[in-house]
Formats: C-alpha cells, sequence, structure tokens
C-alpha cells in the first residue's frame, strides 16, 4: 500500500515563537495534511509529552512521526502516546562519529583500540 507522511516543520522553524503558538501552527498543519489525504504527519522538533499528547489527538493514533533527539521522551513513552514512528534522523550517524573520533584521538595519543570492539562480518 502507498503511504505518504506529510511534514510540518512548525517546531524546527519555529524560532523564539511562543509554544503555544508554534503548536497551534502544527495542529492545524497536521489536520489540513490529513484532510488532504496524507497517512501519517512528521513534526520534527523537540516535543514536550503534552505537545505530543495535542498532536496525537489532532491526527489519530500512529498517525503521527516524530523525531527521537538527545533528551526527548523514550520510545516506549512515544508508543505510549500514539506516535506511529520515530525518526533518529542524523543521530545514530553521529554517535557513531562521536566514537570514531574519541577512538583518533586515543590512538594519536599513543593508544590502543577499545577492548571487546565487535567484528562487523
Amino acid at each position: 500500500p502507498f503511504a505518504l507522511n506529510a511534514r510540518t516543520d512548525a517546531y524546527v522553524r519555529g524560532g523564539d515563537r511562543d509554544r503555544s503558538d508554534v503548536l497551534a501552527d502544527a495542529v492545524e498543519r497536521t489536520r489540513a495534511y490529513m484532510a488532504a489525504g496524507a497517512t501519517s504527519v512528521f513534526v520534527p522538533g523537540p516535543l514536550t509529552e503534552d505537545e505530543v499528547r495535542t498532536l496525537v489527538d489532532a491526527v489519530g493514533p500512529q498517525r503521527l512521526t516524530v523525531i527521537g533527539v538527545p533528551g526527548s521522551l523514550s520510545p516506549a513513552r512515544f508508543e505510549e502516546l500514539g506516535v506511529g514512528r520515530i525518526s533518529y534522523g542524523p543521530w545514530t550517524q553521529r554517535v557513531a562519529l562521536t566514537a570514531l573520533q574519541d577512538t583518533a584521538k586515543d590512538l594519536y595519543a599513543g593508544g590502543a583500540l577499545p577492548e571487546g570492539t565487535r567484528p562487523l562480518n
């Protein structure tokens, strides 16, 4: 089946606006996308539990996509609130690159590869 995941950058581009105004814009946009035929809506940005709850109420359970960022709700909590999908965007890559930078720094300083490093294949 075909799925259309619409996106609103209300939070990404919200700037210094009052969060309640940003939430109102996000709700308006998500409802418009759903009315136009979207099957789900992606609302990236750091969301509070109350904001997630409001957005799920606006689009329906399992129809909201969010981004997981450091400090965000846990996957289990997002699921409990009715989120249908969590994107981790570039964050898993950033975790890997942080480990690469740390390892390179240690090796350059005369260290060795970390014990317990797992093979990839």
